[in-house]
């Protein structure tokens, strides 16, 4: 195709783009690949390093931009506030010491591979940072944003977002060569923190019940209001000095307490994830491979420190903080690479004339290699944790009393455990109670876990995937395990701990698809509920022995 024709026509750009990026998903899905890397990809492909066809990176960056906000509005919109009050504290000690340590060792590494000490610790600090787009864009598509590590992630995630920040402003200031340039940019940055803050909490408190009782009548309007609102936001909060993420988090934080979140977020989902195409794309062609130089081996060791080294350091934090091995090894996976901050704040120090080109080369590649491999190391954390769980014991206290559920009488006798409190399983909850059935309900989001607590349900903290789930429930004396969650794989690793523990009750399962519902009875499945087969059944049954009465007895 004609270059020319390309570069003068943004819209011709842009459409062979974005069928690029469908055909490299259709190849991603094919070969069982995340869309992520596939769009990176992409991004090497159409930028300088490759065919060199982005000619509007500008436009580009806007939109991937646009993504960004939108993408941190969400995460803030889901956000419980009364879950910040009990997860701040890890979150805020786990973010300070995974960068304090990580940056210390970082440090260390970097001069043992002869860099200079200013070399070093640039290196050490951007091994700290961790991408909060893509972890979030994980998480929110493997469903376990809410859970316990995920909001625990992008509490420490929000932290390290905030420390790049100040280390930019000191940087900032050092540039300015005055005495007491630095003292005051840290004060007007305090200052403006706390009215960006305490605009947020006014908003929240006077504002956005009323307005959102207005705008609900459209939804339309209610969606675009939102959208708004989470730009506005972001960029106010880069015109400030903050990064477009605080802002824009701050956003949906701000109407997260409203009744009409769910709608805007699940409104929102599909806008967020056209414009982070164009992140990821964007994020790749700007890889620039001119730099690299002879830095492979270095790349590769500081790599392994960031994929094996930064988990270990989250892990071993919270630890010692009370928390389960899992809930440690699944949080500490989402600091397994570096983030597009890193480069940005490696391009910082050369226009200082901290470091050279070397230096960016380097963390550039270590970007490459940690983004892409921490991609699958998060898809695919669940397996991981089953294979390394019997070498993870030192990273669990005797009593880890964070996530200590309530001591289960082994003689008690339940007639039923039932995971999942969504709409479907919460239901299941509410009528067995009503029958007077003895019954525990789990679910891996301790705001599902809160609001059935305050209805009277026996409720703990739990997810289907844990191989040591058994460890925790009386097993023993429950007649039936009922599970309200229609994912197949979930509903496997569930009956193979079961299997393994030994239990010898009844299993009732739940799919959305007859084929997926035989694979579940081949695996073992007593039996398998279809709630919109069943649904209908019921339906047709009532309708059909209506029909059959005179129209005069209906």
């Amino acid at each position: 195709m004609d270059t020319d024709v390309i570069a003068h026509s943004p819209f011709v750009e842009f459409s062979l783009l974005l069928l690029l990026a469908a055909l490299f998903g259709v190849a991603a899905k094919f070969l069982r690949q995340p869309l992520i890397v596939a769009f990176i990809a992409l991004g090497i492909l159409a930028g300088p390093a490759g065919m060199d066809m982005i000619f509007s990176p500008d436009k580009i960056h806007l939109m991937a931009d646009m993504g960004i906000a939108i993408l941190l509005f969400v995460v803030g919109l889901k956000l419980d506030l009364g879950l910040i009050r009990t997860t701040g504290w890890v979150a805020l000690s786990t973010g300070l010491g995974q960068v304090i340590f990580t940056s210390l060792f970082g440090f260390l590494i970097a001069l043992a591979l002869d860099f200079s000490v200013m070399a070093s610790l640039y290196i050490a600090i951007a091994l700290t940072f961790s991408s909060t787009i893509i972890i979030v864009k994980l998480l929110s598509d493997k469903k376990e944003i809410d859970s316990l590590h995920g909001q625990i992630a992008v509490g420490f995630l929000i932290v390290q977002d905030i420390v790049v920040i100040l280390v930019m402003i000191a940087l900032s200031g050092m540039s300015q060569n005055t005495d007491d340039g630095l003292l005051k940019i840290i004060a007007l940055m305090s200052l403006k923190a706390i009215t960006l803050i305490v605009l947020t909490g006014l908003m929240m408190k006077f504002v956005w019940p009323r307005l959102t009782r207005f705008l609900a009548s459209s939804q339309e309007l209610l969606v675009l209001f939102a959208i708004a609102w989470a730009v506005a936001m972001a960029a106010g909060s880069e015109l400030v000095g903050f990064s477009r993420e605080v802002g824009a988090f701050l956003a949906g934080v701000s109407l997260a307490s409203t009744h009409y979140r769910e709608v805007i977020s699940g409104r929102l989902t599909s806008i967020r994830d056209f414009f982070l195409l164009f992140f990821f794309v964007n994020l790749g062609a700007q890889l620039d491979f001119s730099l690299l130089g002879e830095q492979l081996w270095p790349a590769l060791l500081l790599s392994l420190f960031v994929l094996i080294g930064n988990p270990l350091i989250v892990m071993v934090i919270m630890g010692l903080m009370g928390y389960r091995k899992r809930t440690g090894f699944l949080a500490g996976l989402t600091v397994a690479q570096i983030s597009e901050f890193s480069l940005i704040f490696a391009a910082l120090g050369i226009s200082i004339g901290h470091i050279n080109d070397d230096v960016l080369g380097l963390i550039t590649l270590v970007g490459l290699v940690t983004i892409g491999l921490s991609t699958y190391m998060i898809i695919y954390s669940h397996p991981l944790f089953e294979k390394l769980s019997p070498l993870l014991d030192i990273f669990e206290r005797k009593n880890p009393f964070r996530e200590a559920q309530t001591r289960r009488n082994e003689e008690r006798e339940l007639d039923a455990i039932i995971f999942g409190l969504g709409r479907y399983g919460g239901n299941i909850a509410r009528q067995l109670r009503k029958q007077n059935l003895n019954i525990i309900a789990l679910d891996f989001d301790p705001q599902l876990i809160k609001r059935w607590q305050e209805e009277g349900v026996d409720t703990q903290y739990g997810d289907l995937e844990d191989p040591e789930l058994a460890e925790q429930l009386p097993l023993k004396h429950t007649r039936f395990i009922i599970s309200s969650v229609p994912m197949v794989h979930a509903n496997i690793a569930l009956l193979k701990t079961l299997q393994r523990a030994g239990f010898a009750g009844k299993t009732v399962l739940t799919a959305h698809r007859s084929e997926d519902a035989g694979i579940l009875q081949a695996n073992g499945a007593d039996r398998v509920l279809m709630p919109f087969n069943d649904a209908a059944e019921l339906i047709g049954e009532k309708i059909s022995d209506l029909c059959k009465k005179p129209l005069t007895e209906n």
